[in-house]
């Protein structure tokens, strides 16, 4: 095999979340009183920690930011976590056809455990996940960006006796990128996520659709 084990980021790779996460941030802004950013800002939100974009592109500071966040993630409550998310076309049969191969698997995302949990659960993947791993849930102030949450990945698929020595990540964003070179990581990007293409630049390999990514992944 040339990977022991993969890692998955969700947001942009396996799950498009847009249609919950963008009208909750709206609502969020409104609450502020805020200015609606552009489409183009507004889609950088997706992927990245909350607590970072909310101090980027909205101009908080750090206990600000918090409480945005937790208004977010009050709202997403509300809604659902699995309400509005979609599987992005034939990323279903990779996860499928991985775990046929005996490759274990495991998140590493930014995004609330819980949250990645449920979308895991509604769509009935869970079983094809050796370790769920994202951020530490009720810790809006925490700092559990890429590379923590890919650390924690890899110490839960090592304490489940996976071979962690050639792990690969598979992502969207520079973030997915930064934070899987702290480990010293592969990442194969995604291009139907949220990234842009200069965002790509460090990854191993860049893929347009699910078959060139199984491709990648058991050729």
């Amino acid at each position: 095999m040339k990977y022991t084990c993969i890692l998955w980021d969700v947001d942009g790779t396996i799950a498009d979340a847009s249609a919950g996460i963008l009208p909750r941030l709206r609502q969020v802004f409104a609450s502020y009183g805020l200015a609606e950013p552009d489409a183009d800002i507004l889609s950088q939100w997706i992927g990245p920690p909350m607590l970072e974009s909310f101090q980027k592109f909205a101009g908080m500071d750090r206990e600000q930011a918090q409480e945005a966040v937790a208004r977010y993630r009050a709202l997403a409550a509300a809604d659902g976590y699995a309400a509005s998310v979609d599987l992005y076309p034939g990323v279903e049969d990779v996860l499928r056809a991985v775990h046929a191969a005996d490759i274990p698997q495991a998140t590493a995302s930014t995004k609330p455990e819980n949250q990645v949990q449920a979308i895991l659960d509604h769509y009935e993947l869970t079983p094809l996940f050796t370790a769920v791993s994202g951020a530490r849930v009720g810790e809006v102030g925490n700092d559990d960006g890429k590379a923590f949450v890919i650390g924690q990945a890899l110490e839960r698929l090592s304490a489940a006796g996976v071979d962690v020595s050639r792990p690969v990540l598979i992502g969207d964003r520079h973030h997915d990128i930064d934070g899987a070179a702290d480990h010293g990581i592969p990442v194969i990007f995604s291009d139907w996520g949220f990234g842009s293409v200069e965002e790509a630049e460090g990854a191993l390999i860049r893929v347009s659709d699910a078959q060139e990514l199984r491709r990648a992944l058991l050729d």
